[in-house]
């Protein structure tokens, strides 16, 4: 299956239909373009988005099958990855020898994945392309153009794809924050541009489409943080996504106006904040102290953010409440607090966390307990979905990067804000845009793949 110079597709093997392990593609003129390459984290006896329920004894790493596009890897002109989240650029180290097709990304993005690739020894075998928002590239047939929108991690990039015969827009993940605090904001001009130019089609991110009003800016959630870590007597745990360099500055900052000393707990922190330096978007003011000394600072003296905020294993945050970090221990009259919400799926994991924590004494403080926000999603609420639909004005919707009921109220939206025709479906289906707009159901085969023990292994 091989688009001609009149077709125009897209073809996602991953992230329509469920919220993880992105993998796009576009296909145009007898090539295809790849955007994003992601990874999930099953949790046993959850039920995934296609009915299959995950068990112990998985992989603890899975990505999309990419066979499709790997049996037609003379016909990829590229991969595009759009921010460096793990569900959008953690496949990439496990299945680039599958691909072996240059990676065009930001330069923050950039930083993440060359760490990645070190520890599979690819670092100097993948061609990596680093380009600056509002550049183009030609890529095979598709003219890529990088537009800066605003998420939970620097530098995310939405993509206008053109081609000869209709452009597409790809948001990527995105929310409109005027004051994201770190990497670049977004102009709505950029938007309404597209609009004029015409687009056939936008692909958009739907994860909190169900959500009403507008998300909550990084700006906002000083004063909450700080109120909290003020009335805190003894030490003090964040637990955020290690990804979110904006709230690492916000707490840096509350670190400095209240006399305490900042240090990271867990690996993927530690690279993120050494990736952000590289890039360029680390506040030099934010001074962190090694995580080795914390245990032996006066106890008000203390604030540590560590990896764990979804519960998972191995987790600093989990070593802490077990009693066997390395670093110190946590005492009855300590505070944690959860700068997250529960990933869905993951809130029976938290909760037996949060339920360890409280049987040492520790004061917990979550999101949903907090009077004034203490986090902030990276995703659009409906506001956001409405206004960006009134601005790119798109021929055709196509809801991704959701589970059924937020696609399906995606499309509603844009039923809404007078898109013409909205196109709902799931991994493997072939989306038409061009000549004639429509869809072919599971026309490529879809799974997943699990590393496991140096291989990749099918998942049943």
């Amino acid at each position: 299956m091989t688009p001609d110079h009149n077709d125009l597709w897209f073809l996602p093997l991953g992230g329509t239909g469920e919220i993880g392990m992105n993998l796009n593609l576009y296909g145009h003129d007898g090539q295809w373009l790849m955007v994003d390459c992601g990874v999930t984290f099953p949790r046993p006896g959850r039920v995934a988005a296609d009915g299959t329920i995950h068990h112990s004894g998985e992989p603890p790493v899975q990505m999309a099958d990419p066979a499709f596009i790997a049996d037609r890897r003379d016909q990829l002109a590229g991969l595009v990855i759009t921010h460096a989240h793990e569900d959008h650029v953690g496949a990439v180290p496990y299945l680039w020898p599958l691909l072996q097709c240059p990676i065009y990304t930001s330069r923050f993005t950039a930083e993440i994945l060359r760490r990645k690739l070190a520890e599979f020894d690819l670092l100097h075998r993948v061609p990596i392309i680093v380009v600056e928002t509002g550049e183009s590239r030609q890529i095979g047939p598709f003219d890529v153009q990088w537009l800066a929108l605003t998420h939970s991690i620097p530098d995310p990039n939405a993509l206008m794809i053109r081609t000869e015969i209709g452009n597409i827009f790809h948001s990527g993940d995105w929310k409109l924050d005027d004051q994201p605090l770190v990497g670049h904001g977004y102009s709505r001009k950029t938007f309404t541009d597209l609009a004029d130019e015409g687009v056939a089609a936008m692909v958009c991110d739907s994860t909190n489409a169900t959500v009403a009003g507008h998300s909550v800016s990084e700006a906002a959630l000083h004063e909450g943080l700080l109120q909290a870590v003020q009335s805190a007597q003894g030490r003090v745990v964040v637990t955020c996504f290690g990804s979110n360099i904006a709230r690492l500055h916000t707490l840096g900052l509350i670190a400095r106006e209240t006399g305490r000393y900042m240090g990271l707990l867990g690996r993927s922190l530690v690279n993120m904040s050494a990736a952000a330096r590289a890039a360029g978007v680390w506040d030099a003011a934010d001074r962190l102290i090694a995580p080795s000394h914390l245990g032996y600072l006066p106890r008000g003296e203390v604030l540590a953010v560590a990896t764990g905020s979804q519960g998972e294993p191995r987790t600093a945050l989990r070593r802490l409440a077990a009693g066997t970090h390395p670093d110190f221990e946590l005492e009855a009259g300590d505070t944690v607090i959860f700068s997250a919400r529960a990933i869905p799926g993951n809130e029976e994991e938290i909760e037996t966390l949060i339920g360890r924590l409280r049987e040492l004494g520790v004061t917990v403080i979550t999101a949903e307990d907090s009077r004034i926000p203490i986090h902030a999603s990276g995703h659009p609420a409906q506001e956001e979905l409405r206004a960006m639909y009134q601005w790119v004005r798109p021929n055709i919707a196509i809801p991704v990067h959701g589970e059924a009921e937020h696609m399906d109220t995606h499309a509603g939206i844009a039923r809404g804000c007078g898109v013409p025709r909205t196109l709902v479906g799931r991994n493997g289906d072939l989306f038409m845009i061009r000549p004639v707009p429509g869809m072919r159901r599971q026309i490529a085969e879809t799974g997943r793949l699990g590393w496991d023990k140096q291989a990749l292994v099918r998942v049943e």
